[in-house]
């Protein structure tokens, strides 16, 4: 033992229980009618020597005791100390077992918050990160229009106006990406507790297409909203979700769906619905995307083609995965270069 204060009170009051059991004995000798002084001097003798027996194998049994207090103490001063993240379990029977089985539980805690916070501050390092990079453009292109605005060097009303369109959409893709990446990291944090409940699927996507309506007329763009394959759309079709927020997502992939297709292009919606599952599809009839790329597409800041589509911040994408993984759900893709993409998400019943 590492202290000797236990063992030292176990001993002083084992032999001081020893000494009062053979003073009682003797008094109780002394009184009996057949004392015999031999006999009770033998039977001391004997008395001695079960007391010293006795007296071994409890000094035995509390070392092993109080050395495995000691092992787990040590263990427990590497854990504070950092030196410790994991150590083999020992099973044992009784109150101690249930210590060591604590003692177990709580290096897998301290391991797994420790884990934790570190992924936290990662992702914090790295958020930080991206988002003062993905900021250097944009306000770099703002305070060089400034600059020109305010050194009068642009002398012409229109370009003058143009100057402003261009700074005006910089602002607004500063602001998307911030938004976007406030949501992104609130949501991988755990932040963000989604109110799952049964809503009409058909009414969110109804409502993601009237979101998006101004930039589909722009673009001289549609989308239809349809049943899987040839069955009509169904208006009672359910899923139980996070109704504001598979909003969000759907409006993210018919923006997405939006940018890399061509004027006059049709989106389609698919919905459908059975005993396993409730799915949704987004398909565009654009650029597609490129099989090397697949793996990478819903990464913060992917863009997979900067040419088609220049103002995209590449964070839609990662924003719209992480709110269906959130609730519960899968999102995939598949595209053909060229011809389409469909994005397919999926509930479980």
């Amino acid at each position: 033992m590492k202290d000797n204060y236990e063992w030292k009170r176990f001993r002083g009051l084992f032999w001081l229980c020893v000494v009062v059991f053979t003073g009682v004995f003797w008094c109780v000798a002394w009184y009996c009618s057949e004392f015999h002084i031999g006999k009770a001097f033998l039977l001391t003798g004997l008395l001695f020597l079960f007391d010293v027996i006795l007296y071994l194998l409890f000094r035995r049994k509390l070392r092993a005791l109080y050395g495995d207090v000691d092992t787990i103490s040590a263990l427990m001063e590497k854990v504070i100390g950092g030196e410790l993240d994991y150590a083999a379990e020992v099973y044992k029977q009784g109150s101690l077992g249930i210590l060591y089985t604590n003692f177990f539980k709580m290096v897998t805690i301290l391991r797994e918050s420790r884990m934790k916070e570190g992924q936290e501050k990662e992702f914090l390092r790295d958020t930080i990160s991206d988002i003062s990079h993905q900021l250097k453009t944009p306000l770099s292109s703002l305070k060089v229009f400034i600059e020109l605005l305010y050194d009068d060097k642009i002398k012409e009303a229109e370009k003058r106006k143009e100057v402003l369109r261009e700074a005006g959409k910089q602002l607004d893709r500063m602001e998307w990406m911030v938004l976007a990446m406030l949501k992104l990291a609130r949501i991988e944090a755990g932040s963000i507790q989604f109110e799952k409940k049964e809503c009409n699927v058909t009414e969110v996507l109804r409502t993601a297409k009237e979101a998006v309506t101004y930039l589909l007329d722009k673009r001289k763009q549609t989308i239809e909203i349809v049943g899987m394959g040839s069955s009509d759309l169904k208006e009672n079709v359910k899923v139980c979700c996070d109704k504001e927020w598979l909003t969000e997502a759907v409006i993210n992939l018919l923006k997405n769906a939006s940018d890399y297709s061509g004027e006059d292009a049709c989106i389609t919606i698919r919905t459908e619905e059975n005993n396993l599952f409730t799915r949704i599809q987004v398909e565009d009839e654009g650029v597609g995307i490129a099989e090397e790329a697949m793996p990478h597409i819903f990464k913060r800041f992917y863009r997979v083609d900067n040419a088609v589509n220049p103002g995209s911040v590449g964070i839609g994408l990662a924003l719209t995965k992480s709110i269906i993984e959130g609730m519960g759900g899968t999102i995939k893709v598949k595209s053909e270069v060229g011809e389409y993409t469909c994005f397919t998400i999926t509930f479980l019943k």
